[in-house]
């Protein structure tokens, strides 16, 4: 069956089986199992192995799918892992988390009735398979370089620079606030969709490789970006952005009305076995509580399928658009349903009614979708008479984010920003307005995919050893 490709004209796609709906509604596990390598090698064989494969083009790292697909569909598991893992620093975190319905398998050229391949189970399939058998290796040189860097943040796009940089040889020093390796992999995405060991095993990997970790190590308290400059060759800064948008309508001060990630880092946290003073105090625990999350995004979603888990009397999603129009994955939105999360399209919240000083219920109106903006989406508008109100206990607010002051934070003056606040870079380069002061992710993008971190990490690192090389050559010459 799969010897061949062009299996879809007599396969069925079949994502992995997911576990009982009764049972995942009351843990974080994942909710996909994994597929048998049977079933990996038929799902592979469906692809039609174009010659301009779309899902590549549209993959931001540009992953040679088709060509993993094909390892894949015959048994060659070890290659097929070769190949995917050449473009992607983490494909067993992207094969779990990517929106692959709006990249990779969104453009699928199979037709629509036959449905796309499950491109996102396979490469997960692989990476886990390799992480069994041992051919995932730590970024061990063969030759140690004279050249460091040092890396501010240990999410994906710095974790990207430095697996580059270490594998040629270079000193790499990450520098995070948090006490454990990963940003908003382990402390913004829920186990069910990204279980955080998965994300561990890269942290020991990479220390095995001669990655050094700060840990704990505040920039702009524990240590100075002007420090970092003298110590290292090269400065990264891949910071994210952690700042919650909010929203302008009264009742914002009331407890019980908290912003997402707030939420979302307490549970990981319980998660992984910390003490959470909100958590534990049940200001950030959903627990019989009637919750509504504003907002339509991944993140919101993220919030109303761990309030389920966490035993929520009752779950509303508040979301001014249609589902059309929603910027979540529709397979979260999809797997939130099933969890029995209710949506309420169209509205948005007018204010938080409180009672004895905390939030009661969630004044919403009606919205009218009208002509599309310049980004292509309709634009709202409310309709008059329609409000209505949700009862509540916990409100979360899931409306994006914007990045914090860094050159106040870092206390560098001269870190130009752009008008929305992120770091400017020559973006062929990836230089900030400081000489050797690389950045890239979100804190150069804004809020973005974890994709797009590895992507621009994986390019800063060429660029970043491009100029540190330049600079030693005249030095060399002169000596």
């Amino acid at each position: 069956m799969a010897d061949r490709m062009l299996q879809f004209v007599r396969l069925p796609q079949a994502q992995p089986e997911k576990r009982d709906l009764a049972e995942r509604r009351t843990d974080f596990g994942e909710i996909y199992r994994e597929y048998t390598q049977a079933a990996a090698a038929a799902q592979a064989s469906r692809c039609s192995q174009c010659g301009v494969p779309f899902c590549s083009v549209h993959c931001p790292l540009q992953n040679n799918i088709p060509d993993w697909l094909k390892l894949t569909a015959e048994g060659r598991l070890e290659e097929a892992y070769e190949v995917s893992s050449a473009t992607n620093t983490f494909p067993e975190i992207c094969g779990r988390i990517c929106p692959q319905d709006r990249l990779c398998e969104g453009n699928c050229v199979i037709e629509k009735g036959f449905e796309s391949v499950t491109i996102g189970a396979v490469e997960r399939y692989i990476t886990d398979t390799a992480w069994e058998r041992g051919w995932v290796s730590p970024p061990t040189p063969r030759v140690e370089l004279p050249h460091s860097i040092g890396i501010i943040g240990a999410g994906p796009a710095g974790l990207a620079v430095a697996e580059r940089l270490r594998r040629r040889g270079w000193g790499v020093h990450v520098y995070d606030r948090h006490d454990r390796v990963g940003g908003l992999m382990i402390y913004g995405i829920p186990n069910f969709k990204l279980e955080k060991a998965v994300v561990l095993r890269r942290w020991r990997q990479f220390e095995a490789g001669g990655i050094r970790f700060h840990l704990d190590c505040v920039v702009g308290r524990d240590v100075t970006l002007a420090e970092l400059r003298a110590r290292h060759d090269a400065v990264f800064i891949a910071t994210g952005v952690y700042r919650p948008r909010d929203i302008d309508c009264p009742g914002l001060g009331l407890d019980g009305v908290v912003p997402a990630l707030d939420y979302l880092t307490a549970s990981n946290r319980n998660n992984l076995g910390d003490a959470v003073a909100g958590f534990d105090s049940g200001a950030l625990d959903a627990r019989g509580k009637r919750v509504v999350v504003v907002g339509g995004g991944d993140t919101a979603m993220d919030c109303v399928r761990t309030a389920v888990r966490q035993g929520a009397a009752a779950v509303t999603c508040l979301y001014r658009r249609d589902r059309a129009n929603m910027p979540g994955s529709m397979r979260e939105v999809k797997n939130a349903e099933e969890e029995g999360v209710r949506f309420e399209w169209q509205a948005a919240p007018e204010a938080f009614v409180g009672k004895d000083g905390h939030v009661a219920a969630v004044r919403a109106t009606r919205m009218h979708l009208g002509l599309p903006d310049a980004t292509g989406r309709q634009g709202v508008a409310p309709v008059p008479g329609s409000g209505f109100e949700l009862p509540c206990d916990l409100a979360i607010k899931a409306l994006g984010f914007d990045p914090e002051d860094v050159p106040a934070m870092f206390d560098e003056p001269a870190l130009a920003v752009t008008r929305w606040g992120t770091l400017k870079i020559n973006h062929r380069t990836f230089m900030t307005s400081l000489p050797g002061v690389f950045a890239g992710g979100d804190i150069v993008r804004g809020a973005s995919l974890v994709v797009w971190a590895i992507r621009d990490g994986r390019d800063a690192a060429e660029q970043i050893e491009t100029w540190v090389r330049a600079r030693a050559e005249p030095a060399r010459a002169a000596a």
